[in-house]
């Protein structure tokens, strides 16, 4: 233990020496006179620098509110309407409401069936979003009023050189049918044989046909040279509408078993034969 605490000579002027810095910085820290020198501050521009901050802090908060998108009033939700700041009774009288299988179409009908209060109107309903028919409402029209009483052959109109204009005056006839129709009768060189060419195009009804038939009838027919049943090849009965190879086969084979046919209306017999088309075919056929 001894030689822990003995010191040499220059040991003990080395600890002393620095006891003595050790005094001497202490007295320096706590004696010696603190002079600041004044810091000059530009107090305008302080200002607007603090104001710059104080605006930056405003876009953020306005940045974190919960944006409000355009919504249809007539399906706010309980969570929607608390959101919005609106009490349980004026979501209440709302649903109640729509119950009744009404609807609010403005602003004024909103607040009339919720109770709402005008300062919360005015900060919500310029998010209202109403469908388009409702915000901008097209002009009532006057209704067409259609005469289908059935004309005379004299007082009908051509069907075969008929517009699609004056199509649309029949009820039940549209912009979509009209065209139809008058692309059909163009596929043929010299347009239709007969009015009951009108059962070939997809869409059209029997009442529609009908009403069409009432004012519309084929003055000009399109002449054809009819093919006899009896003598057909096949390459004759496929030129035929709604007759392709295999029908005109069975046709064929009917005609050999039946030695001739006696009437067209036989060949409804024939097999796959499309009976609702007969009235058709039979345009183009003839029986010697």
């Amino acid at each position: 233990m001894k030689s822990h605490f003995t010191f040499s000579k220059e040991q003990r002027n080395g600890i002393f020496l620095l006891i003595l810095l050790i005094i001497v910085l202490q007295c320096v820290y706590f004696f010696v006179d603190k002079d600041y020198q004044d810091i000059s501050v530009n107090q305008e521009e302080l200002a607007k620098f603090q104001k710059e901050i104080d605006s930056l802090k405003l876009v953020k908060l306005e940045e974190r509110k919960p944006k409000i998108y355009p919504f249809n009033p007539n399906y706010i939700t309980d969570y929607k309407g608390t959101s919005l700041g609106m009490s349980n009774e004026e979501i209440d009288r709302l649903h109640a409401f729509r119950k009744q299988n009404k609807w609010v179409n403005s602003s004024k009908e909103f607040q009339e069936a919720t109770k709402i209060s005008d300062s919360l109107l005015n900060t919500i309903s310029p998010y209202f979003k109403f469908p388009e028919w409702v915000a901008n409402p097209k002009p009532k029209t006057k209704a067409t009023v259609y005469n289908n009483t059935p004309k005379t052959f004299a007082q009908k109109q051509d069907l075969n050189t008929a517009t699609a204009k004056q199509l649309q005056r029949v009820n039940g006839v549209g912009e979509y049918y009209s065209e139809r129709i008058v692309k059909f009768r163009n596929k043929f060189d010299g347009g239709f044989i007969a009015d009951v060419q009108l059962q070939g195009i997809y869409g059209l009804t029997p009442e529609v046909i009908e009403k069409i038939t009432n004012q519309f009838t084929v003055k000009t027919p399109r002449a054809i040279k009819k093919i006899d049943i009896n003598k057909a090849e096949l390459e004759d009965l496929v030129t035929i509408q709604h007759i392709d190879y295999d029908l005109a086969h069975e046709i064929v084979e009917q005609r050999k078993l039946r030695d001739g046919y006696k009437s067209l209306n036989e060949l409804t017999k024939v097999k796959d034969f499309p009976v609702n088309k007969i009235e058709i075919i039979k345009l183009y056929l003839s029986l010697d």
